[in-house]
């Protein structure tokens, strides 16, 4: 669909839906502030889908229609952007600025990499790797960016074995994406369900419990689709030859020493970072908060005498626009559920459905939502909400039910312009990388791979770690 067809029909569907609610007579069931508030979160929504206006002045748009109207207050629009989470994704990027200047993701890759002997070693430590990058750089664009000097050194030391190269294009951006879910820091969309879930029901999930559920999900769905990114990918013939990437060829293209002695601003960056996560997981213990602890972290890592970063450079790296983006779909988040439109939405769901039926088509629509809402964060803002009032009239966990859906929504894989790192990595100049076909036949295999993977976890892992299907 061309750009000027998708706008007709976004703003069709966004008028009549307007038109249909300025109709006292339609809808006898909804208040003034709840009309007002569809009528905004339906037009933001299509803005969103069928315009190339930015995300974030749409959002903050709908904010400002919502507070002008009386619908939130001035204190409630404002008093997001001072929530605990936002400090907390500012905090995580100074720490990730410090990180980056120090070089040490270039040190952990050659440590990892290099001890690759096969095509599977090769992708299965490349996976994890990623994966641990998730507790250091927040945002899944950030980590893509950190990534992509690796995949250069491996596509050079695999330039004659093409489909290697292609594979690993595809393999970075599909593990970044999926094992987001690991950590609270690892997505904006996950900082945008915690604060639905702590408006709508007074559930507070703290960075160690996200971690207990997301961790595991995050090493099992990065795993598998590393296998299904390789078997899609290459014949039997490129997988069966060695391989054997050195530390010179990943020290091409590092700025900073990859091998040899630490300087002494690697150990301090690496024993701050190690000191913060460990603060971050033992919350229960201490009780601080983790905001608390990763400003501690940030002001020592900018500082004069201990740090690796000024503080205004590391500040440059904070994605603002993410940030506003957030508070403002943070607002319209408490509009919906305080108004009373978020549960007149979902009044006419079945009242008896089975909470595996429930999850199942849950996440069966935030796995396929990315078809039409492209940013991660604007997807959780327009389901997350939904899910956790249906959920409450329908008899299941909403913490339940929003982690599914969030953790769900992160499967992008299917066009290059369905998520940033997938952007990233599809583009890469004088370097083979997949094509929209590429994409396609992995979405196919694994969307449903992954859909399922997150129904498992939701209805048989995460009631043993303590979030019941049912309440």
């Amino acid at each position: 669909m061309t750009l000027n067809l998708r706008l007709a029909a976004a703003l069709c569907v966004a008028l009549s839906l307007c038109a249909l609610l300025a109709v006292p007579a339609n809808f006898p069931a909804l208040g003034g502030d709840a009309r007002l508030t569809l009528a905004v979160f339906a037009l933001a929504t299509c803005a969103w889908i069928g315009t190339p206006i930015d995300d974030t002045y749409i959002a903050l748009g709908a904010g400002l229609a919502l507070t002008a109207t009386g619908v939130i207050s001035s204190d409630t629009l404002f008093g997001t952007l001072g929530d605990a989470t936002v400090w907390l994704l500012i905090c995580a990027f100074v720490l990730a600025a410090a990180v980056a200047r120090t070089g040490l993701a270039g040190r952990a890759a050659a440590f990892l990499v290099g001890g690759a002997r096969s095509v599977r070693q090769l992708v299965h430590l490349t996976t994890a790797a990623l994966v641990v990058t998730a507790f250091a750089v927040p945002a899944t664009s950030g980590r893509a960016a950190l990534a992509l000097p690796v995949f250069l050194a491996l596509a050079k030391a695999l330039a004659d074995r093409k489909r290697l190269v292609v594979m690993l294009a595809l393999l970075f951006p599909t593990v970044i994406l999926l094992s987001a879910v690991a950590t609270l820091i690892g997505a904006g969309a996950h900082l945008i369900t915690v604060s639905v879930l702590w408006e709508a029901t007074g559930d507070r999930i703290g960075f160690t419990q996200w971690l207990l559920l997301g961790l595991p999900l995050a090493v099992a769905s990065s795993h598998l689709a590393a296998e299904t990114v390789l078997l899609t990918t290459t014949r039997r013939a490129d997988r069966e030859g060695p391989v054997r990437i050195t530390a010179e060829e990943i020290q091409r293209h590092s700025d900073s020493p990859v091998t040899g002695p630490w300087t002494q601003a690697e150990k301090r960056c690496a024993l701050l970072l190690a000191t913060v996560v460990t603060l971050w997981c033992s919350e229960p213990l201490h009780h601080v908060s983790p905001a608390v602890v990763a400003l501690i972290g940030a002001v020592v890592a900018s500082s004069p005498a201990l740090g690796t970063v000024r503080l205004k450079d590391a500040l440059k790296t904070v994605p603002w626009s993410l940030l506003l983006f957030m508070a403002a779909t943070m607002a319209m988040g408490v509009a919906l559920a305080d108004s009373g439109a978020a549960k007149w939405l979902v009044s006419g769901l079945p009242a008896h459905v089975a909470p595996a039926v429930f999850l199942g088509v849950v996440v069966a629509v935030s796995t396929a939502a990315h078809l039409l809402l492209q940013s991660r964060s604007a997807r959780s803002s327009v389901l997350v909400p939904l899910v956790v009032a249906a959920a409450v009239g329908a008899g299941v966990n909403p913490v339940a039910a929003a982690l599914a859906s969030t953790a769900a929504a992160g499967f992008c894989h299917t066009l290059p312009a369905s998520a940033k790192p997938v952007t990233l990595f599809s583009d890469i100049p004088g370097t083979p990388t997949y094509t929209p076909r590429d994409l396609l036949r992995l979405s196919a295999v694994l969307a449903p791979l992954t859909a399922v993977l997150v129904l498992f976890f939701a209805a048989a892992v995460w009631p043993l770690l303590g979030v019941p299907v049912t309440r």
